[in-house]
């Protein structure tokens, strides 16, 4: 016979205790079972014993009892980025999580939208975190990265160009990307190069160095670089091509694969011979740029992988002792193809 909701509700909910009466195990063995504690050895006939018995009681660990046994939870916080980040950040911190699932971290995002500086890490810190790892927005100040530490946080780690004082770095130098598009446009003979620069919020933490990187790859020759503002919607990207020759452009840095993929079809359907009279190069080498006609040339993007990230972050962890660390997280290569 089914039982009503109340009945449902009025059920309590099964302990380590009565898993351990279940299994017959001492309760040690369940917390070891099922907290994967490698310590202490236990039969793998134990282990199914105890695991068979947590399901079917429905026993899962309570995490705060635990981060309270341990002094520490597992748990690593992801502030959610604020921009619209692409298909190659997003495969990259999807990685990212499933190692850190794979080393026995919790790993929980949080959405820090409207939150800033000092803010934003008290609120990270009421969680009680063992690691933040932070895209860079909101930016930490040295008292926020003092404030985690306090709170618990073993491990404060920032992805972006600007490192936070006290916390580790991982380094992403996208003023590389913009230069090797722009030494591969010089090569091509181009001289007066546009680069795109986003109009979406938030989106000119990686614009602006790449800006910065076609201007510097661009010094000391008679290249022109010219900064073309672009929202990522059909009519603008129309709009501009219609009065693209007025601006008398020989070339163009779209910022990514997408903006170019947007701006060719538009200069395309306005007329404009992509790479007669415009060369067009992207950035991420997205698959979808290698189908078009002509295929997209791009700047691949080489990220470190989410295993080596997520054993950096159980490392640091495990040593909070040892001074800030700074590690390269992506290198760049030129992909030239039919587009430039």
């Amino acid at each position: 016979m089914s039982q009503s909701p109340e009945q449902s509700a009025e059920r309590p909910v099964p302990t380590s205790a009565d898993v351990a009466r279940l299994a017959g195990v001492s309760r040690a063995t369940v917390s070891y079972v099922l907290n994967n504690t490698s310590a202490v050895r236990i039969s793998e006939p134990t282990r199914r014993k105890v695991r068979e018995a947590a399901d079917e009681l429905g026993y899962v660990p309570h995490a705060a009892a635990r981060s309270l046994r341990a002094g520490h939870s597992r748990m690593v916080l992801l502030p959610t980025a604020h921009v619209p980040i692409g298909p190659l950040y997003s495969r990259f911190l999807s990685e990212l999580q499933g190692e850190l699932r794979r080393l026995d971290y919790t790993v929980v995002q949080y959405g820090s939208l409207g939150l800033r500086g000092d803010e934003a890490a008290r609120a990270w810190a009421e969680l009680r975190p063992v690691a933040v790892v932070s895209l860079g927005e909101p930016a930490l100040t040295a008292h926020g990265v003092e404030l985690l530490k306090r709170s618990g946080a073993k491990a404060v780690i920032t992805l972006g160009p600007d490192p936070a004082p006290g916390a580790h770095a991982l380094v992403m130098d996208h003023r590389e990307v913009g230069a090797r598009a722009v030494e591969h446009l010089l090569e091509r003979g181009r001289r007066r190069i546009g680069v795109i620069m986003p109009e979406e919020p938030g989106l000119e933490m990686f614009s602006v160095p790449r800006l910065a990187g076609a201007r510097a790859a661009a010094a000391g020759t008679e290249a022109e670089i010219v900064p073309v503002p672009l929202r990522y919607e059909e009519e603008p990207a129309a709009e501009l091509a219609g009065r693209w020759r007025d601006l008398g452009l020989d070339a163009v840095f779209a910022y990514n694969d997408e903006f170019a993929m947007l701006l060719m079809r538009a200069l395309q359907d306005a007329g404009v011979d992509v790479p007669g009279e415009t060369a067009v190069v992207g950035a991420d080498d997205l698959l979808l740029g290698r189908l078009l006609r002509p295929r997209l040339s791009t700047v691949q993007l080489d990220m470190v992988i989410g295993r080596h990230l997520a054993e950096l972050v159980d490392r640091l962890v495990r040593d909070p002792a040892g001074p800030p660390e700074r590690h390269d997280l992506m290198a760049v290569r030129m992909v030239p193809r039919e587009s430039s």
